[in-house]
């Protein structure tokens, strides 16, 4: 694993964007992800760099925090943009989670002491006590609230991607995928989904969906496009961007709505610090800079919120 500071990295972001052609921008130029993602770059404009501190949102950190001035947040990467991912030079991680940790460790005047971890592996460790915050496209859902505490920053959800020449048109009923192989990354929301849900084929009389999961997002699109997995569940901006970029595959629908935040031990009283700083950014605007960066302004929140209970459909 690899331990880095978030407020430092954007000195290496600007060495490599010599090397890369901006996608996205604070003026709003890029909306739209697929279309960025055609060229296969990566959205490497600083909008965050200008944020400066919030007296009243750092005022509600505990009083040790203020005093160590820094946090240990952990980072998953592997995914494909807006997910975090590694530019080029192979070290340093950027993305939309990685923007708005920034953004919000400027808001209150703290570094975030960032340490990639694997996505399954967050989340148990933040009870432990290894982490303060996590951050990785963490969907809210009323069984994850049980022992993680979350605070809201976008809306995304699941959705599916297939081959071109697949016969499925859009998922609706999870019963639709009785007897293919469904592709999706290990230890989220759509392996529980689909494990939950396994047994509604046996039901119809049908042969169930098997459950092929990766912990990385390349393994996922590689079973795909060589015919080892049928349909692939993940992320609704995460699929809307890989499929752009990759030939003969397409963008299903969305199925499931969820709102993401970063996640925290249960209990935590990080929660108000850290809603109060995105609303700042919801505020000044910055928030909107970084979802017209990455593409993904439909998953914008009006307001965050600590741990509200599960989106349902």
């Amino acid at each position: 694993m690899r331990t880095t500071t978030l407020t430092s990295a954007f000195a290496l972001i600007t060495v490599a964007a010599l090397s890369l052609t901006a996608c996205g921008s604070g003026d709003g130029a890029d909306d739209a992800a697929p279309a960025a993602a055609k060229n296969a770059t990566i959205p490497t404009t600083d909008v965050v760099s200008a944020v400066t501190k919030d007296p009243a949102a750092a005022r509600l950190l505990p009083a040790d925090v203020r005093a160590s001035g820094s946090l240990k947040i952990a980072v998953t990467v592997g995914g494909t943009p807006p997910g975090s991912t590694y530019l080029p030079d192979g070290r340093t991680i950027v993305g939309q989670d990685i923007d708005f940790a920034r953004a919000v460790g400027k808001v209150l005047g703290i570094e975030l002491d960032q340490e990639v971890a694997s996505f399954e592996a967050i989340l148990p460790a933040l009870g432990s006590g290894k982490y303060d915050v996590g951050t990785g496209n963490f969907g809210v859902t009323d069984e994850r609230r049980r022992t993680i505490d979350f605070v809201t920053y976008i809306n995304d959800g699941q959705g599916f991607a297939v081959r071109k020449d697949s016969d499925l048109k859009k998922v609706t009923d999870l019963r639709q995928l009785c007897g293919l192989n469904v592709a999706t990354g290990a230890g989220t929301t759509f392996e529980a989904t689909l494990e939950a849900n396994k047994g509604s084929c046996e039901k119809a009389g049908r042969k169930p969906y098997d459950v092929k999961t990766y912990a990385e997002s390349s393994a996922v699109w590689s079973s795909l496009q060589q015919g080892r997995s049928d349909v692939v569940m993940s992320t609704i901006n995460g699929l809307r961007y890989a499929v752009a970029q990759q030939e003969g595959l397409k963008f299903l629908n969305e199925f499931h709505r969820l709102d993401v935040g970063f996640a925290f031990k249960k209990g935590t009283p990080l929660a108000p610090a850290f809603r109060a700083a995105v609303n700042k950014l919801i505020a000044n605007g910055t928030y909107d800079k970084i979802l017209k960066k990455w593409g993904t302004t439909a998953s914008a929140i009006t307001t965050s919120r600590i741990s509200p209970p599960e989106i349902k459909d």
